[in-house]
């Protein structure tokens, strides 16, 4: 892996890395709010600290990169989890898709540079 890639790498998974503890702390810390828009999205809301958790597990399986099976899973699920938010809010057209869509665009890049290393 050349140093251009390892740069491309580096800050498409530090972004998406800040993305999700952003999006992980409000989970967490500003609950209330995140429960009234997962209603709106329809989504069930026991499931709001739970998806806190397992992103910021998968975080950890990306970044340190421990076990090759466990990263790809953590891949696979942050790619799931960032085309049904976008998706959902699509669907309510609340415009709030964006971030879901930019995650996404990070995640890819991530995955594709990550596998040249």
């Amino acid at each position: 892996m050349n140093k251009r890639d390892k740069i491309i790498y580096w800050i498409a998974t530090g972004l998406l890395t800040v993305m999700m503890l952003m999006s992980a702390g409000m989970y967490i810390f500003n609950h209330e709010a995140i429960t009234e828009a997962f209603i709106t999205l329809g989504y069930p809301t026991y499931i709001i600290y739970p998806l806190a958790v397992a992103k910021i597990l998968g975080l950890i399986a990306i970044l340190t990169n421990a076990s090759r099976l466990l990263k790809e899973w953590a891949y696979a699920g942050f790619f799931f989890d960032f085309v049904l938010a976008a998706a959902a809010h699509i669907s309510v057209k609340d415009g709030e898709e964006m971030g879901a869509l930019i995650a996404l665009a990070l995640l890819l890049v991530s995955y594709i540079f990550g596998r040249k290393r």
